[in-house]
């Protein structure tokens, strides 16, 4: 699914990746963990194609992110949320007209994307809340609608960055088991999370610590 080599990454003097390596495969459940300035947003931006390869190699979903041909074809099957509590949302909108946004974004026809729509609020218990501006919700709230507009699409590849960080302990342990019962409706997705928090590292199916741009430790869990 994903196979990176060698990224180098610096935002003027300052080097945010330092010959990066990463593999990800079909299914996978894998985290990034390590503090601010790790470089994990820096990382998950070049995997989604929504940054700009300075050095190396970033090769997602069969073909090279830095193919400008390839990342048009392939950014329907990814979905990218990024860091930030409903940073990927319209404030003034209402919870259900966030999601018709992105539906009409990726051309989804009418009838698809009402049923794609009331699929997911329910998944995500958003349904009662489906006329209340995205302004008005709870730090959790936001993040289950991010979730929902980044799913619109049925994406191959989830791009997850620390979507549970700034939301209470309940918001966060309901954010995962609704990722584990998105696993089990499609147990070929990918999912790429970062995060700072220790403690989910329990949930994941590959874990690379890391810090500074570099890898400091990785494996499997359990």
């Amino acid at each position: 699914m994903i196979e990176a080599r060698g990224l180098v990454k610096s935002f003027g003097a300052h080097p945010a990746l330092r010959g990066f390596d990463l593999d990800v495969g079909d299914g996978e459940l894998f985290a990034l963990i390590g503090p601010d300035g790790a470089g994990k947003s820096t990382l998950l931006g070049l995997v989604a194609g929504v940054r700009r390869i300075q050095q190396g190699n970033v090769r997602v979903l069969g073909g090279d992110m830095a193919d400008a041909r390839h990342r048009s074809a392939t950014s329907p099957r990814i979905a990218y949320m990024p860091q930030g509590l409903g940073r990927n949302l319209y404030q003034t909108l209402s919870v259900r007209e966030n999601v018709e946004f992105f539906g009409r974004l990726f051309g989804q026809d009418a009838a698809e994307r009402r049923g794609r729509i009331d699929e997911l609020l329910h998944a995500t218990g958003l349904h009662p809340f489906a006329d209340r501006p995205a302004g008005k919700l709870s730090g959790g709230m936001k993040q289950k609608l991010g979730l929902c507009c980044a799913l619109i699409h049925d994406p191959d590849l989830l791009v997850l960055d620390e979507p549970t960080t700034g939301v209470d302990p309940l918001s966060r342990r309901r954010f995962w088991e609704l990722m584990e019962r998105l696993r089990r409706r499609r147990p070929d997705l990918s999912i790429l999370v970062s995060t700072a928090y220790m403690e989910e590292a329990e949930r994941f199916d590959t874990l690379v610590a890391m810090d500074a741009g570099r890898v400091l430790a990785a494996g499997t869990v359990g």
